[in-house]
């Protein structure tokens, strides 16, 4: 059994988004600003009127993580871990699937897929673009 994210009214957007194949931000309806992870209040301006657009997909990784121990249920080791900078300017933490350790850089363009956990659930995965 794999591990699931934590969804709740901050984050059910993103997750939508991702059953359907889009990459969500959260946007701040107030003053624009794009943030992620998603919360309930824009750190910018306070507002609470927050929306979504949908990122392009495409990102740089800015660092990554090689993870060799512990064992993750429903995965197989080791697991890459990249801090991605998303075009649009925000960063996010992914997992790289089409490369090995070896291969992952610094600077490399990735864009986003998705796998299908079930009905209910598609994780964001990245893969060299």
């Amino acid at each position: 059994m794999a591990v699931r994210p934590m969804i709740n009214r901050d984050s059910q957007y993103f997750w939508d988004g991702a059953l359907v194949g889009e990459l969500r931000i959260q946007r701040c309806n107030a003053c624009g600003v794009l943030r992620h992870p998603p919360g309930p209040a824009c750190p910018d301006c306070g507002a609470l009127d927050r929306g979504h657009v949908v990122a392009s997909g495409l990102g740089t990784v800015f660092s990554y993580v090689v993870h060799r121990h512990p064992p993750v249920p429903g995965k197989e080791l080791p697991i890459l871990l990249a801090l991605i900078d998303l075009d649009e300017g925000v960063r996010m933490v992914g997992e790289i699937t089409d490369l090995t350790d070896t291969e992952l850089e610094i600077g490399m363009r990735v864009r986003v897929d998705f796998t299908r956990v079930d009905d209910e659930l598609a994780m964001p995965i990245w893969r060299r673009a």
